[in-house]
């Protein structure tokens, strides 16, 4: 599991109508939006499913190591199967999806004690919301770095994933060095590989736009962007404003 990053950029984030609040279990932090306050229902979700993904990799040490897709057998927990499934959509290994799996599924149980939930494990987010969010764009020491927002419309019924990965922010594994790539995705396990995947391909600013492309090509990204120095990309149905 990734070691704790101190998580400074919640002080600064908001959710109008939501009560917010914490879940930890373990290396899973999670801050939680919902209609009501919700901290037990969600933790006996999280420990569920990491209880799960951990007596798998007990016994299939390679899926915690693995930089490359690694097959599953069909009946192996959900969690392992979200994450299997996502990293083999986008060719990394399946640890790469694991902050965002565990957020949706943790999302998914509680919806129906709140029908609107946020939840953010580590910069990757998970969103089901009938009303219009901004997500901040933290990119480490680039100079566009908190001054941008992603504008995420109302979300369609099952939510929606917003994740992030930085080569030079915290403790995500890259072989790029994008300060931050974002994915807009169906599904959150899909958006945490995904954005993964798409960091690792943009080594220097000529290869924004083939990494932003190549990502676009992929089944259930509806939008992305990378940020690199100076330099941002953006392609998709995403929509960005500035601070």
């Amino acid at each position: 599991m990734k070691e704790y990053l101190h998580r400074f950029y919640r002080d600064h984030m908001r959710a109008e109508g939501l009560v917010s609040f914490r879940v930890a279990v373990a290396e899973s932090d999670l801050f939680i939006w919902a209609e009501r306050e919700l901290q037990e229902e969600a933790g006996d979700s999280l420990s569920r499913h990491r209880r799960e993904l951990e007596e798998f990799i007990h016994g299939r040490p390679l899926f915690l190591t693995s930089m490359r897709p690694y097959g599953v057998p069909a009946e192996s927990p959900e969690v392992v199967r979200l994450m299997a499934e996502a990293a083999e959509q986008v060719g990394v290994g399946p640890m790469a999806a694991v902050a965002g799996t565990l957020a949706g599924l943790v999302g998914r149980d509680i919806q129906t004690h709140s029908p609107e939930v946020i939840i953010e494990n580590g910069g990757d987010i998970y969103i089901r919301s009938s009303e219009e969010r901004r997500v901040g764009v933290f990119a480490g020491e680039s100079p566009l770095s908190g001054r941008l927002v992603v504008k995420i419309a109302p979300t369609p019924p099952q939510g929606l994933g917003v994740c992030t990965s930085s080569a030079t922010v915290g403790p995500s594994q890259s072989l790029g060095r994008a300060d931050t790539s974002l994915v807009i995705a169906s599904s959150p396990a899909l958006a945490d590989a995904a954005a993964t995947a798409l960091g690792n391909r943009v080594k220097d600013s000529s290869q924004v736009e083939g990494a932003l492309a190549w990502a676009m090509g992929i089944e259930g990204v509806g939008g992305c962007l990378v940020i690199i120095g100076e330099q941002l990309g953006v392609q998709g149905d995403i929509e960005i404003e500035k601070l």
